[in-house]
C-alpha cells in the first residue's frame, strides 16, 4: 500500500514543472555555469591584468637618476607602462585620486649619490588599493630594479652573492592533492549538495501536502481504507527521493563540468577530482545524504501540512532555508574540522564529513558518529511530521 502511495504521488509529482527544474535542470546545469563563468572571469582578468598600460608618475627632480633608468629598461611586455614626469614637490595623492596616474613613484633628488656611497634609499609609492593590480605593478617594478641595484652593488664591493646567504630552506609539502582540495574548496561540495537536497524536497513537500488541501484531495485519500501513517510514508518517500535525486543531478553536473565542457586543464587536479569522484567517495556521501534528506523532509511536513496555501508554506519554508545555509556554511571556514563534538551537530557534521570525504581523511569512527547522529535527527523529524500528520485540524483545512 505504501508502494502504491507513492507511485501516485510520484507520477503527480513527475507532472509539476517546478519541482523537475529544481531537481533536474538546476543541479544539472549550476556546476558547469560556475564553473564555466569563474574560469572565464578569472581567464579574462588575468589577461587584463598582464595586458593592461599602467600610467606612472615619477616625482623626481633629476629624470636622469638611476631609478629611472632601469625602470625605462624593463621590457614594455613584461609591465606595459606610460611615465609621466613631475617635480617631487608635486601632490601624489592628488595624481592618484583624479586619476591622473594609476601609480606614483617619489624618488629622493639624492638617489644616485646614496647608490654611489652604498647607501639605502627611501623610495615612495602612491597607489589605491581599489585600483586591482596597480600594487602588484608596483611591487614588479620596485623588486626589479632593487634585484638590478643589488647585482652592482655585489660588483662593485666585489662580493659573491651566494656566500651571503647563510641557509636556503626546501619546503615540502606531504599534503596530497586531495587533500589540498579538501582544505580549499572541499567545504563548496557539500555546501552545494546539502543546498540543492533542501530545494529539492521543497516543492514537492509543498505539492503533496499544501496542494493537496489546496486541490481539496487530501480528504479524499484520507477516506480509503489506510492507515495514516502509511499515507505519510508514502508521501515522504517521494519528497525523499526528490531531495536525492537533486543532489545525483548536481554530481552529474560536477562530472560535466569536468569532463565534457574541460574547464579545468590542470592535470593534477583533473586527476584528483577523478579519484575523488569514485565508487566509494559516491557510496559513502550518499550514505550521510539520505539521512539528511529525510531529516529535511521531516521538516517540511509539518510545515506544509499546517499551512492553509501554497503562498503560505512557501513564506514559511524560506526562512528556514537560511537556517539550514547557515550552518552549510561551516565547511568554509577554515580550522574547524569534523571532531567527536562537531560530529554531534546536525548539518555541520554532514559538511565536515563531506568535506573529510573529499580530502580522503575521513575516519571511520566519525563517519559512523555522524551517521547515527543524523539518522537520529531524521527519525525525530519523522516522528514529529507523524503527530502533526495525525492531526485533523492540520490535514482538514
Amino acid at each position: 500500500m505504501i508502494f502504491t502511495i507513492f507511485k501516485k504521488e510520484l507520477k503527480d509529482t513527475l507532472r509539476d514543472r517546478r519541482t523537475l527544474i529544481a531537481m533536474i535542470v538546476i543541479p544539472v546545469l549550476v556546476f558547469p555555469l560556475i564553473l564555466g563563468i569563474s574560469t572565464s572571469v578569472s581567464t579574462s582578468f588575468e589577461d587584463k591584468q598582464q595586458n593592461e598600460v599602467f600610467k606612472v608618475a615619477l616625482l623626481t627632480d633629476d629624470p636622469g637618476n638611476e631609478f629611472v633608468r632601469e625602470l625605462m629598461s624593463i621590457p614594455y611586455s613584461l609591465g606595459p607602462k606610460e611615465l609621466e614626469f613631475h617635480p617631487l614637490q608635486e601632490d601624489a595623492s592628488q595624481l592618484i585620486l583624479t586619476d591622473s596616474a594609476q601609480i606614483a613613484i617619489a624618488i629622493p633628488p639624492n638617489f644616485d649619490q646614496d647608490q654611489a656611497n652604498l647607501i639605502s634609499s627611501n623610495i615612495t609609492v602612491y597607489f589605491k588599493e581599489t585600483n586591482l593590480g596597480a600594487k602588484q605593478r608596483a611591487e614588479f617594478f620596485a623588486q626589479h630594479i632593487e634585484s638590478v641595484l643589488r647585482n652592482k652593488r655585489y660588483d662593485a664591493l666585489d662580493l659573491n652573492p651566494t656566500k651571503l646567504i647563510p641557509f636556503t630552506i626546501n619546503y615540502t609539502n606531504l599534503s596530497s592533492t586531495k587533500e589540498m582540495l579538501g582544505k580549499y574548496v572541499g567545504g563548496f561540495i557539500p555546501y552545494l549538495f546539502i543546498i540543492f537536497g533542501f530545494i529539492g524536497c521543497l516543492y514537492p513537500a509543498i505539492d503533496l501536502f499544501t496542494g493537496e488541501k489546496e486541490r481539496k484531495t487530501l480528504e479524499t485519500l484520507l477516506t480509503a481504507p489506510v492507515p495514516r501513517w502509511k499515507i505519510l510514508v508514502g508521501k515522504m518517500f517521494v519528497v525523499v527521493l526528490s531531495g536525492i535525486s537533486a543532489a545525483s543531478f548536481a554530481m552529474i553536473g560536477l562530472f560535466l563540468s569536468l569532463e565534457v565542457f574541460e574547464f579545468i586543464d590542470n592535470p593534477k587536479i583533473l586527476e584528483a577530482v577523478n579519484s575523488i569522484l569514485s565508487l566509494k567517495f559516491i557510496s559513502l556521501l550518499f550514505l550521510l545524504l539520505i539521512p539528511l534528506t529525510v531529516f529535511f523532509a521531516g521538516i517540511m511536513i509539518p510545515i506544509t501540512i499546517s499551512a492553509k496555501s501554497f503562498k503560505e508554506a512557501q513564506s514559511i519554508l524560506t526562512p528556514v532555508n537560511f537556517m539550514i545555509i547557515l550552518p552549510a556554511m561551516v565547511g568554509f571556514i577554515p580550522g574547524i574540522e569534523l571532531t567527536y563534538t562537531t560530529a554531534l551537530i546536525p548539518i555541520v557534521n554532514i559538511v565536515l564529513a563531506s568535506k573529510e570525504l573529499v580530502a580522503d581523511t575521513l575516519g571511520i569512527d566519525l563517519l559512523f558518529l555522524t551517521f547515527l547522529v543524523m539518522t537520529a535527527f531524521a527519525v525525530l523529524s519523522v516522528v514529529l511530521s507523524h503527530k502533526r500528520f495525525g492531526r485533523e485540524s492540520n490535514i482538514i483545512s
